[in-house]
C-alpha cells in the first residue's frame, strides 16, 4: 500500500506537464471536512468530524467530461455524547461512544461539467485502514487496534460528488460516500433484558471540500482548439 501511494503521489506531481490525446491533464489540491457516522453501531447522526485532504488528477475526454483519480487521507467514524448515568457490574455506563477510523483512499470518478459552472460526478473508492481507536462509556477499548482486525482493513465505497465553481480554478465540493461492503459485524447485548443481536456496520460520510484546480484554463483552451465533444 505504501508503494502504491508513493507511485500515485509521484504521478500527481508530474501530471501537470503531461498531455493525453491532445488534452492537458489537470491537477487538484484538496482540503475539506467530513461529517461521518457508522450505520449499524446503534448510534445515529453524522456527528463525527474529520479531515479529508489530498491531491488528484483530472483527465479530460470530450468537451465536458473528466476522469479523476485522487489520493486522500480520509477520517471517518462515529460519535455520541453521554446519554445516561448507570452502573452495570459496578462499572459506570453512560452510553457515550466514539470511533476514529483513518483511511488512505484512492477515489476514481467520472465527472460531467455543465456550462463551466456545475460539475456532477460519481464513482468508487478503495480505502486502506491506517489507524483506529474506539471508546465506550468514556473508556478506551484496548482490544480495538489496527492489528486486532476488529475492523476490516479495506473499505470499498461508492461516491456522488457535486462541485460548484467559486472563482477561477477554485471549486466548492459536496460529496456523499457510503461503504459497499461491511467494515465490521458486531454483537450487541441489552444489559437489562440480556437480549443479544448482531449488526453489520458501514461507513457513511458527508464531505465539504475546497478544490483548487491547476492547468484548468490551459486544458479548456486546448479542448476548444481541438474541437472536443
Amino acid at each position: 500500500m505504501k508503494k502504491l501511494l508513493f507511485i500515485l503521489l509521484f504521478a500527481l506531481f508530474v501530471a501537470s506537464s503531461l498531455q493525453v490525446n491532445a488534452q492537458i491533464i489537470k491537477t487538484e489540491a484538496i482540503v475539506g471536512l467530513n461529517l461521518t457516522q457508522v450505520e449499524g453501531d446503534e448510534v445515529a447522526g453524522f456527528k463525527k468530524p474529520g479531515l479529508n485532504v489530498g491531491a488528484g488528477v483530472l483527465i479530460p475526454f470530450g468537451k465536458k467530461w473528466d476522469l479523476s483519480f485522487e489520493v486522500t487521507y480520509n477520517q471517518k467514524g462515529a460519535n455520541e455524547g453521554v446519554q445516561y448515568h448507570d452502573t452495570v457490574n459496578n462499572i459506570p455506563t453512560t452510553g457515550a461512544y466514539k470511533l476514529r477510523l483513518n483511511y488512505a483512499e484512492i477515489p476514481v470518478l467520472i465527472h460531467f461539467t455543465d456550462k463551466d459552472l456545475l460539475t456532477i460526478g460519481a464513482g468508487f473508492a478503495y480505502g486502506q485502514l491506517v489507524g483506529v481507536q474506539e471508546w465506550e462509556h468514556g473508556r478506551k477499548v484496548e482490544s480495538t487496534s489496527l492489528n486486532s482486525n476488529t475492523y476490516n482493513r479495506s473499505d470499498f465505497s461508492y461516491l456522488i460528488d457535486v462541485r460548484i465553481k467559486i472563482k477561477g480554478p477554485l471549486k466548492f465540493s459536496f460529496r456523499y460516500q457510503n461503504s459497499l461492503a461491511k467494515i465490521r459485524t458486531r454483537e450487541f447485548i441489552n444489559n437489562s433484558t440480556g437480549a443479544i443481536w448482531t449488526r453489520d456496520q458501514y461507513n457513511k460520510v458527508l464531505t465539504f471540500r475546497l478544490i483548487y484546480v491547476f492547468n484548468e484554463s490551459k486544458s479548456k483552451q486546448l479542448r476548444q482548439n481541438s474541437g472536443g465533444q
